[in-house]
């Protein structure tokens, strides 16, 4: 009789084994949609989470909005000096304006790659073993959130949403370590010059831009922008500055070092990107080099640019 009580408790362990390992080996998988034990807890830790940053946030927001006063009388003055300058030129932008919108009558164009609707949202976590890589948002689906949606700050671009929970979101980074993350990207000079930001240099602390053409200049300064060509990312958000350009390993195509706009190191406060225009699958829409031009391009959502 003992020896049967304890042949069951050494069954009951490799059972209870098995099933952690199977736990455990199912939760590592590299997946877009969160199942629904990690909606729970994602949702939950992030309630949690929430609890104690917005807070901190609201501390932080304190001082900085006393700060912000010691310097409005400086400010006031700048601005004042600027009035005149800023009158001529509303007046310039109106006419621009409204030409645009006589040229958009005359081409029928209903649909403009920058246009995007801006979701706020607040960092709340941001693991120390991901820091470079990843974040988590207090928006999720309930908000409207949807994989692939482009997230940015005021200054520039800084990733895109890859997982979603009803009220949480997981943004991966540029300065992720993946290799199959790109932007499709344009360098904003006298001719436009299109290239792909793939990868980031850790001992530069800066992004790649590549596959730029040979034939074309690119010059330290330049500024680099979503071309809004990819189907995921609105075009013109910036993304940062040409510091430094070479050949690739082959000597066929240029290769730009570019310093990013955004400060990754302080993210708080971001702006999730609804894009309007219809998402494409593009020649690198699923992280891959397949040829999609043959393919309907509409009513579908690639994983990267």
């Amino acid at each position: 009789m003992p020896q049967f009580f304890s042949n069951k408790r050494l069954i009951l362990l490799l059972v209870g084994v098995i099933f952690l390992v199977a736990l455990i080996s199912f939760s590592l998988r590299d997946r877009q949609n969160a199942s629904l034990p990690e909606q729970i807890i994602k949702d939950t830790v992030g309630f949690g989470q929430s609890l104690v940053s917005k807070p901190a946030h609201y501390i932080t927001g304190i001082f900085n909005n006393v700060d912000a006063l010691l310097n409005t009388y400086d400010e006031n003055k700048r601005l004042k000096s600027r009035l005149e300058e800023f009158a001529v030129l509303q007046g310039e932008v109106n006419d621009l304006k409204i030409e645009n919108d006589k040229l958009r009558a005359i081409i029928d164009k209903k649909e403009d790659l920058k246009k995007f609707n801006p979701i706020q949202a607040t960092v709340i976590a941001r693991n120390p073993d991901q820091w470079e890589e990843k974040l988590i948002l207090d928006q999720g689906t309930m908000d409207g959130i949807k994989v692939n949606m482009a997230v940015r700050t005021s200054e520039g671009l800084i990733g895109k949403i890859v997982q979603t929970t009803p009220y949480t979101s997981e943004v991966e980074l540029l300065t992720t370590n993946n290799p199959n993350y790109r932007v499709s990207a344009v360098v904003a000079n006298k001719k436009q010059v299109f290239g792909l930001i793939e990868g980031f240099d850790g001992k530069r602390n800066e992004l790649i831009l590549k596959r730029i053409d040979s034939s074309l200049k690119v010059k330290k300064g330049d500024k680099v922008m979503t071309s809004g060509l990819g189907g995921i990312f609105p075009k013109g958000i910036l993304i940062g500055e040409v510091t430094k350009v070479t050949t690739d390993d082959y000597g066929l195509t240029k290769l730009a070092y570019v310093k990013p706009a955004a400060n990754f190191s302080m993210l708080d406060h971001v702006i999730i990107a609804k894009r309007e225009s219809i998402n494409i699958d593009g020649s690198d829409g699923n992280s891959t080099n397949n040829d999609e031009t043959n393919k309907t391009t509409t009513n579908t959502t690639g994983d990267g640019e």
